[in-house]
């Protein structure tokens, strides 16, 4: 059994690499192809173990995928927010060090996630049907905030933050449109982006591959903010870790660019591994990779927590060490390549996987979406008003 379990981290870390760095493949789509092949798979194991394969694809790829964010600005729906500071980084010759912040976020997340399992779990127990009924509110309360506090135009904030929603209902409201997330972010966060990079013909200088330093005090209150915000959005419906992430910012103040990317790597990692406490705490699914479990599994024990935590503890070392090398091999190519060519290649590609993975009306909304992911850097305002498109939809659903 060790072995099996020791068989099915590895191979698991192998396949999330390979999701974790390629832009628009998400884990989802690897759990449903191994949700389709189970009947085969059990003749030679258990639904632990693929389970465990599942979780280690998952947390992998939490790892990795900032990697793709930051140096090509291709980012999928967990990581949009860390485009935003993450490129600012890169242009200063800092991408290494934006990519390890997230690291810091993504180990440390792990870390918790196992020291406070059990308190999680009674927590969640008794509070979950309360918390549940208010979370209409600090949702609104916290898309006001960030409109508000936009110094440059509350006009401006307003307009975008309204024009994404509408988008963002418009998008997932459409049952013949598959994978919406994908063009609708990747036009918002990810061509918008390179569009500009490429009318300012922006050069990559040289990367620093330096040791980071960061105080011990920024990383708290990052970690702070990612474990409230992520225990809250981890057991609740329709919230993943970019609606996270705007909570999150709202509890702790002066965080800067160095502290936000901490706080949105720890809750691309901690909500996916708070959903596995979920799966046996209130016996729920809160996305694909853990519905994929569920159904794999007839009853979720306590034991299988435990394996499964153990196997995470495992991943989350293998996957420190892999992120710290790949990224160090993307930091010294990144500067002698031709960026403007890359950024055309992204844009080939995302265009690609959207046509083959959500059809030509996805690539309707690729073209809004992107057209809309402009104007927040002409007007100049900030870019994180775009997540009224998945704030607004979610709003909506709780009131």
């Amino acid at each position: 059994m060790f072995l099996e379990i020791l068989i099915a981290i590895i191979l698991g870390c192998i396949i999330g690499i390979l999701t974790g760095l390629t832009p628009g493949v998400h884990i989802n789509l690897v759990a449903l192809i191994v949700v389709s092949i189970s009947a085969y798979l059990l003749r030679f194991t258990n639904p632990l173990v693929i389970a465990i394969f599942i979780i280690s694809v998952a947390i992998t790829h939490t790892f990795l995928d900032a990697i793709p964010s930051i140096f090509l600005g291709a980012p999928d729906a967990d990581t949009v927010l860390s485009v935003l500071p993450g490129h600012r980084m890169l242009l200063e010759g800092r991408g290494y060090h934006a990519v390890l912040l997230t690291l810091i976020g993504s180990l440390f997340s792990i870390i918790l996630i196992v020291i406070f399992a059990w308190p999680v779990a009674l927590a969640v127990e008794k509070t979950y049907p309360t918390i549940s009924k208010f979370i209409g509110i600090i949702l609104i309360t916290s898309s006001l905030f960030l409109i508000i506090r936009e110094k440059k135009s509350r006009f401006w904030a307003f307009f975008i933050f309204t024009l994404a929603g509408v988008l963002g209902i418009s998008t997932l409201n459409m049952s013949q449109l598959k994978n919406p997330l994908l063009p609708l972010f990747s036009g918002m966060f990810g061509i918008s982006g390179l569009i500009i990079s490429l009318s300012e013909k922006v050069k990559i200088p040289k990367q620093e591959i330096s040791e980071l330093k960061i105080s011990k005090k920024k990383i708290s209150k990052a970690m702070g903010s990612c474990f409230v915000a992520g225990n809250l959005c981890s057991f609740l419906p329709a919230l993943g870790p970019s609606q996270a992430a705007i909570i999150g910012s709202q509890l702790s103040k002066d965080l800067g660019d160095d502290g936000f990317l901490i706080l949105v790597g720890g809750l691309n990692t901690i909500t996916m591994g708070l959903s596995v406490i979920a799966l046996y705490v209130i016996d729920k699914a809160r996305n694909g990779a853990i519905v994929a479990v569920s159904q794999l599994m007839e009853k979720f024990t306590i034991t299988d927590l435990i394996v499964c935590l153990g196997a995470m503890l495992i991943v989350a070392g293998i996957s420190t060490i892999l992120t710290i090398k790949i990224t160090k091999i993307f930091s010294r190519i990144m500067s002698k390549i031709n960026y403007q060519k890359v950024c055309l290649f992204i844009i080939f590609l995302i265009i690609i996987l959207t046509a083959v993975l959500s059809g030509l009306l996805g690539i309707l909304i690729l073209i809004v979406s992107t057209a809309l992911g402009i104007i927040p850097p002409l007007v100049g305002i900030g870019r994180n008003h775009l997540m009224g498109s998945l704030l607004l939809p979610v709003i909506l659903y709780f009131i």
